[in-house]
């Protein structure tokens, strides 16, 4: 349906859309399509109720004020020396209504070939020529759908002063469309940087059933998933409210958002199902809430026209930054005033009689009579802006297309396709400021961000932040509806604290437990699900936010355990020290004699070496360290053992083997002897080699059984090294043992072999809970066993053999007799 523009004469000069313009309509050189909403789909318009005639009257003023701004654009590219100089531009608008089949109707009238009312059904349309060069709108992204692909299959400029949907931003889709203003992402992204500024993430949102409401709330959904921002609630609300269940849809809406018990809700709608939104609201008690808002209904009449409208809380919102439109308010209240007078109507007759018939549709009776009061107060809130630069554009492009100079324009036909490479490329002014169209065809400008201020119960549209690419907001102009004028918190659960992490509870992402972080891991990120293990070469304690270097654990010289075992090794080498200066002063009495004599002081100092080595466990292990621990124990362990193998075996062949014994003592006793325990040292020492060659111990750093320090520990690289190395000496051992452990005790003489018995027992035992031990330990009671099994070994043999020895020569002087200290041999010689 086409719109006429009427006079209606009376009092007051109206503009009346039951006759409505011609003055809508002008012939020109190159002619521009106009698509507004200036009113609702005329049929059936009796049967609407109330609220579809208040909508008919708010729309109607927005499209008219669009219609108007076109229309101004125009006149003044007409009137300008400089751009298209000698051309004029015309145009014919159309009403849209809102619908899309409606709005088809004139895209349709637009394909037709110039001078006809058909169209070319062609492979090729270069050479095509439409009715119109462009196409300035229309303002709603869902009719935008539909035509943007209808002019694209043509190449023909579409110039949308509203659409935002994120969807038309395909420019393989859409070729030849453009918009004046920003596309959605960008005032998502806006939204979303508010919500991060003020904490809020525990969010409902709420869009209306169509296409900038999906598609607005779409892209947030997708967005908020990455800023760690949760939806509490999403919804649609209807855009027809007459329909039936569109009031038990509105309550639905309320009562979920009540039950979230969210304080932050998002709203991208248009103004009317806006408003029948905050009406229930208010209405059935939701509390008051921050509303985030947007352009499409924030500078609407919702404020006025809302009883008790305070009560809903908070109002925010982003608008599009837009410059004013100069001397259009004059315009608009110049066209008025002419409305008044005859020559406007008889010019308005002379343009009606030169339109073809088809082009004239029906009116909107109910939209009549409209005054310069009606439409004053929607002209500081309607942005013209978008619809002036949206002309310019074309204009621009048109003017660079034709070659234009300062003189004139050459009457050369263009096509509507050259004019594309243009307005793709080129930047363009309009009133001293510079817009270009970037790669989604959009030209983005930036937003404000909008603070209902009320005072005395008058609003006032407080601007308190800007977005471009960041945002800026000036938190102290807001005043907030709680007590304190503060912003309130809208979260499932508090933030957790540094050194803790988010314990989801249930199937929301919002809905956690706070839980410190365990030791040797750390808090990586703001509101992380996790914490993040430490490297192996630090650590971390409980609740941590970073790691820290591990400090190196052994047994160090300063410990207690250390300074306590060093102490008995001290007192075991003195014993070792004072029984073999005992010994020594005492070399030729019978009882060391019986000993072992010379080879009782080695086994001595064997034992002093032994127990000396216990340093060889404390402060910081090498590899070196590591490697000599093993062999200094084994070799001082086989000195001692090997001094008293002749004595063992002197005493098996007295007792076990008689006969033999005459021939078989000479190879134990005296020097021979000697060579015995020659024999035993150079034996062991090729074990060791052996066991250097097959695999030393060697310095571990274990990252694992300390939680915060690095254990440093000899490590056993070999066991079957190990077991060689040991074994020898065990078997020295077990042989002794088994010389001596069936001996009788003699009537009144003293029993070496008892001694050599218990000495050997001792070191198994020792030995069996050591090995057990040993296998197991990965701490620093490593070394403290190994010193442990060291000292109780050497004292096992110092008590067992030595002591015993040393109190008949100190306190049973007496008893130190060749009598007493008989061999059995000289016993049975007697």
């Amino acid at each position: 349906p086409g719109l006429w523009l009427c006079l209606s004469l009376g009092s007051a000069a109206s503009l009346s859309p039951s006759c409505l313009s011609a003055q809508f309509r002008r012939p020109g050189d190159f002619l521009l399509g106009g698509l507004f909403p200036f009113g609702k789909d005329p049929v059936n318009v009796s049967a609407r109720s109330e609220p579809t005639l208040l909508r008919c009257h708010r729309l109607f003023l927005d499209g008219l004020i669009w219609a108007l701004g076109m229309r101004f654009a125009i006149e003044q590219i007409n009137n300008s020396s400089s751009l298209l100089p000698g051309i004029t531009l015309g145009y014919d608008m159309y009403d849209t209504c809102f619908e899309p089949l409606v709005a088809l109707q004139p895209s349709l009238l637009f394909l037709t070939r110039k001078g006809t009312t058909g169209i070319g059904v062609l492979c090729n349309y270069t050479e095509y020529q439409p009715r119109v060069t462009a196409v300035i709108g229309p303002h709603k992204s869902d009719l935008c759908l539909v035509t943007a692909k209808l002019f694209s299959s043509f190449l023909i400029p579409q110039v949308s002063y509203g659409a935002s949907s994120e969807t038309l931003s395909n420019t393989g889709l859409y070729p030849s469309f453009y918009r004046t203003v920003p596309s959605d992402k960008n005032l998502v992204e806006a939204v979303v940087l508010l919500l991060n500024q003020f904490g809020w993430n525990w969010v409902a949102t709420v869009g209306s059933d169509d296409e900038y409401g999906r598609g607005a709330q779409a892209l947030f959904l997708s967005m908020v998933g990455t800023d760690n921002i949760c939806i509490a609630f999403e919804g649609l609300i209807p855009t027809e409210l007459a329909e039936p269940n569109a009031r038990k849809q509105l309550e639905d809406t309320v009562k979920l958002i009540n039950s979230t018990k969210v304080n932050v809700v998002v709203l991208f709608a248009h103004s009317l199902s806006a408003q029948a939104l905050l009406e229930h609201s208010i209405r059935m008690g939701l509390g008051k809430k921050v509303w985030i808002g947007t352009e499409a209904w924030m500078l609407s009449d919702i404020a006025e026209s809302t009883p008790n409208i305070q009560s809903i809380g908070t109002v925010l919102g982003f608008v599009m930054r837009t410059g004013t439109v100069p001397g259009f308010e004059e315009y608009v209240a110049e066209l008025f005033s002419s409305a008044g007078q005859e020559e406007f109507c008889r010019q308005a007759r002379e343009l009606s009689l030169g339109m073809n018939a088809e082009v004239l549709d029906t009116q909107c009776p109910q939209c009549d009579h409209v005054t310069l009061r009606d439409v004053w107060p929607m002209l500081r809130v309607t942005t013209v802006q978008p619809v002036h630069v949206a002309v310019y554009s074309v204009a621009h492009a048109l003017h660079r297309a034709l070659g234009c100079t300062s003189k004139g324009c050459p009457k050369t036909p263009i096509r509507s396709w050259q004019l594309l490479h243009f307005m793709n490329t080129l930047p363009f002014e309009v009133n001293g400021q510079s817009f270009k169209f970037d790669q989604s065809h959009s030209t983005n400008t930036g937003y404000k961000l909008i603070f209902w201020a009320w005072k005395d119960g008058t609003l006032t549209y407080l601007p308190v932040g800007d977005y471009d690419q960041s945002l800026y907001v000036r938190k102290s102009q807001i005043q907030f509806h709680t007590a304190d004028k503060k912003e309130p918190t809208s979260e499932c659960f508090r933030r957790c604290q540094p050194g803790q992490f988010r314990r989801i509870k249930g199937f929301n992402l919002c809905c956690y437990d706070c839980t410190d972080c365990s030791e040797n891991t750390f808090w990586s990120s703001t509101d992380s699900t996790r914490c993040s293990p430490c490297p192996r070469h630090l650590w971390a304690p409980a609740r941590s936010t970073r790691c820290q270097p591990r400090t190196e654990r052994f047994l160090s010289w300063h410990e207690p355990l250390a300074v306590a075992l060093l102490t008995l090794v001290a007192l075991t080498a003195t014993l070792s020290c004072g029984t073999a200066l005992l010994f020594l002063r005492h070399l030729r009495s019978p009882l060391v004699q019986l000993a072992g004599g010379a080879r009782a002081l080695l086994g001595l100092l064997c034992l002093l070496l032994q127990s000396l080595s216990c340093g060889l466990y404390v402060g910081r292990p090498s590899g070196a360290l590591c490697s000599l621990q093993q062999l200094s124990y084994a070799l001082c362990l086989n000195g001692c053992f090997s001094t008293m193998v002749p004595k063992a075996l002197e005493i098996a062949l007295l007792t076990e083997f008689p006969r033999c014994a005459p021939r078989l003592l000479r190879w134990v006793t005296h020097s021979r002897a000697w060579l015995l325990v020659a024999a035993s040292l150079l034996t062991q020492a090729v074990l060791c080699c052996c066991h250097l060659r097959l695999g030393p111990d060697y310095l571990v750093a274990d990252y694992e059984s300390l939680p915060s320090e690095v254990l440093l520990v000899c490590g056993t690289q070999s066991w079957a090294a190990f077991a060689l190395l040991h074994g020898y000496n065990s078997c020295l051992a077990f042989a002794c043992f088994l010389c001596t452990f069936m001996v009788q005790t003699p009537g009144r003489r003293y029993n070496v072999a008892r001694g050599i018995t218990f000495a050997t027992f001792i070191y198994f035992v020792i030995w069996i809970f050591f090995v057990v031990i040993f296998a197991t330990l990965r701490t620093v009671l490593r070394a403290v066993t190994q010193i442990c099994t060291i000292l109780a070994t050497t004292l096992g043999i110092l008590a067992s053999y030595f002591v015993p020895k040393c109190y008949i020569l100190v306190f049973r002087p007496e008893l130190n007799t060749w009598d007493y200290c008989q061999n059995p041999k000289e016993e049975e010689a007697e």
